[in-house]
């Protein structure tokens, strides 16, 4: 027997799908529900690392963290990772299997990959009580209609109840509402449910007289109102989420100041959530040579493309301020793609193709891109502390000095290695903003208590909060369990022939 199922779809992008989906995986899972996330294909340059060696988008892995399950490949089960020149690698089943431009991908390969996902999703079905799937972009996309995979496409061939959110924090979430039912087929339009509007701010029943109208319109409910909480969120999946972060109180005497290089292509950015969530510690993204001047640590963050990353660099004045900064003695973190730009030399055949560039060569490290990706969750030790991460990179590195530092190196100040996440883990993350601290001359004293993994959850919590107080749980219940209601209106005009 196939289990629940619901589709939150959104009137836009970030429209709040993501977060909403997690929100309703965690208050079903703390009512004894056994549930798991799904999406069918993303398109995210952050991206995580199954047990198996399967990469996913870290939406779905924050998702299943929400359901207190492990992320499986089935739960992404097409990931696309946009690169240079309108195109992306295509991740099918945690595995890239080759380049495609928007073109190619919407012209016929997407739907090949139809039956893949149905059944990553009759898999799931047939293993939790319910599977909460989030849709992307807009179901009301209809230039995009006849290959779609993920929103109505899914819900279409799953016979799933769909959910629509609005932000209204946006403006227009009435008309929004109103004309993505209108503009669906009479199919579709009999699978979408209701609504859901997200981030109101103000007095609820000054609303009210509004959603009464829309589900006269409509003959669809509005199933919660959630209101606007500043700081909730999980990993983005296409936005930097702790841009120009403010620091709570430092517990020492000084702050400590993070910059990170806002370079092309940036990928996996939330290696840098859990600095942000340390007392005293700001982070700001940035991209003039001038505002690394003040940083006490600079990070050269993960990117899709290396060689592109470190053009722009150059462009910008930035790769000759990380190079004069390095022989300072000044703190510079290189992370995966942002390790092998601080490195000797590049050989690239595989994904800019531009063969022997150069790097910055402030550490000892050789790279060489191999045609297949790594993709691994490591464990080890660094400055007398557990830690651990996931690496998801083509780059080769052939470390030739320095201090071992990880997978990577560490000459003087400046540090690099293909680690992704090594900074969730607490006691390597104090060590290291202690040493950083100390060779920029800054009074900081890292929290001896903050505990990424706890933050983490109290915010996964407060999703389920917001769901649990702010929505029809009851009616959300039902929609799970039974599927959209019988003979919910058609609103013309439908989608054009």
């Amino acid at each position: 027997m196939s289990g629940g199922g619901l589709l939150v779809a959104g009137t836009t992008s970030d429209a709040g799908k993501s977060v909403v989906t997690a929100g309703i995986c965690r208050w079903l899972v703390r009512q004894g529900v056994k549930v798991a996330p799904f999406k069918a294909q993303n398109m995210s340059l952050n991206s995580f690392v199954t047990k198996e060696g399967a990469e996913i988008g870290r939406a779905q892995a924050m998702q299943a963290q929400a359901c207190r399950v492990e992320p499986t490949a089935q739960m992404n089960p097409v990931l696309l990772k946009p690169g240079g020149e309108q195109s992306s690698q295509v991740v099918l089943l945690g595995k890239p299997v080759g380049e495609l431009s928007a073109r190619g991908y919407h012209g016929g390969r997407q739907q090949q990959l139809l039956g893949t996902v149905l059944d990553c999703l009759a898999e799931l079905r047939g293993t939790y009580d319910a599977v909460i799937c989030e849709g992307a972009g807009s179901p009301a996309e209809i230039n995009l209609r006849r290959t779609d995979i993920v929103n109505m496409g899914i819900a279409r061939n799953a016979r799933i109840p769909v959910l629509v959110v609005g932000d209204i924090d946006r403006g227009g979430v009435f008309a929004s509402f109103f004309g993505t039912v209108a503009l669906l087929s009479p199919e579709d339009q009999a699978l979408v449910a209701g609504f859901l509007v997200n981030k109101f701010r103000g007095d609820v029943s000054l609303l009210e007289p509004g959603l009464d109208m829309l589900h006269g319109l409509t003959g669809r409910h509005t199933y919660g109102v959630l209101p606007f909480r500043h700081g909730l969120g999980i990993d983005e999946e296409d936005g930097m989420g702790v841009r120009n972060s403010q620091a709570s109180a430092p517990v020492g005497e000084d702050v400590l100041r993070v910059a990170v290089c806002a370079i092309p292509l940036m990928s996996n950015f939330t290696d840098v959530d859990a600095l942000a969530a340390e007392p005293g510690v700001v982070v700001r993204f940035v991209d003039r040579p001038e505002e690394l001047a003040d940083a006490d640590l600079v990070i050269v963050p993960g990117t899709r493309g290396t060689v592109r990353a470190l053009d722009w660099l150059h462009e910008r004045g930035l790769a000759h301020a990380l190079v004069r900064r390095a022989a300072e003695g000044r703190p510079v973190l290189g992370v995966c793609g942002g390790f092998q730009i601080l490195g000797e030399h590049i050989e690239d055949e595989v994904e800019s193709r531009q063969g022997h560039v150069e790097g910055l060569g402030v550490l000892p490290v050789r790279v060489r891109f191999a045609r297949e990706k790594t993709l691994t969750r490591p464990v080890g030790e660094a400055l007398g502390e557990h830690v651990e991460g996931y690496e998801i990179h083509h780059g080769v590195a052939e470390v030739q000095g320095g201090d071992a530092f990880l997978d990577g190196c560490r000459v003087g100040q400046t540090w690099g290695t293909h680690w992704h996440g090594s900074l969730e883990s607490d006691g390597f993350r104090r060590a290291f903003l202690r040493e950083v601290a100390a060779a920029a001359g800054r009074r900081f004293v890292p929290a001896p208590d903050t505990s990424f993994a706890a933050l983490r959850e109290e915010q996964l919590d407060r999703l389920g909060d917001l769901i649990e107080q702010h929505a029809d749980t009851d009616a959300l219940w039902r929609l799970i369990e039974s599927g959209a209601p019988q003979g919910l209106p058609f609103i013309p005009p439908g989608a054009p022939a």
